[in-house]
């Protein structure tokens, strides 16, 4: 345990994501035994790989009674790229399960509105679950140190990314060079994730040890985003050994 957090390490990435795939799964059905709908926020990223093609095969999940949302999207992408977290999501999820709401972030559309829209959607009803990761910089969706605000009065703004949130962004394969991520991008605030009943926060690989390392045992701060997580009432982070460094089951 860390604060209220609960840690699982694990030998490698793919049991990490079986075993949170398996978790959140649960999670689901127990909220739907007592529910009309579950309403389930995802984040988009290599690392959510594993995670999202187990919880894609789960068994007996009624996804027409979920409502899905993703918590940031690039500005300035063209139309249908890949690296879009929309696509993303599209292709690794929910194209397999249809939800039976998917909820989009626009870029395309004018970011006063767009940001007044969508807060508008996750304002409707409670968010039951976040499905999320942790960066480098210990940002949560986009909300990097120099942004982030745990009293954030905002439901969703837009936000210009560090350097080291845009060096991520290469460091995991998703563009050939800095040059080519976005400078800008839209996200959902820290409050709106925390507001969540259940968090479940995958994090594998070499790269995010430090962060891991901070978010763990550093003083709550916006320096490091992702230690509020050890304030919340109910968050599971997932780590294997090139994350966190050693085996406990």
């Amino acid at each position: 345990m860390a604060g209220s957090m609960l840690v699982r390490v694990f030998e490698n990435r793919r049991m990490l994501g079986e075993a949170a795939g398996r978790e959140a799964a649960a999670a689901i059905r127990a909220l739907l035994a007592s529910k009309t709908t579950v309403r389930i926020i995802f984040a988009a990223a290599p690392s959510q790989n594993e995670f999202l093609a187990e919880l894609a095969a789960a068994k007996d999940l009624d996804w027409s009674r979920i409502t899905a949302f993703h918590m940031d999207e690039y500005l300035g992408l063209r139309e249908g790229s890949p690296q879009s977290f929309g696509s993303f999501l599209r292709e690794s999820l929910f194209d397999k399960v249809k939800p039976g709401r998917v909820h989009y972030i626009n870029p395309a559309a004018d970011l006063e509105a767009e940001c007044e829209r969508y807060g508008r959607l996750l304002a409707e009803a409670p968010i039951d679950i976040v499905c999320l990761g942790i960066g480098e910089n210990g940002h949560l969706a986009f909300n990097d140190p120099p942004v982030a605000d745990f009293h954030d009065p905002l439901l969703v703004k837009a936000v210009t990314l560090d350097a080291a949130c845009r060096n991520q962004q290469v460091n995991d394969g998703c563009f050939a060079s800095l040059e080519e991520v976005p400078q800008q991008a839209l996200t959902l605030t820290i409050p709106v994730l925390l507001s969540a009943k259940w968090l479940f926060c995958m994090v594998p690989g070499p790269t995010k040890r430090g962060a891991v390392t901070r978010t763990l045992h550093e003083s709550v701060s916006t320096d490091c985003p992702s230690t509020i997580l050890r304030s919340h009432g109910d968050c599971r982070l997932f780590v294997d050994t090139d994350s966190f460094g050693a085996v406990v089951w």
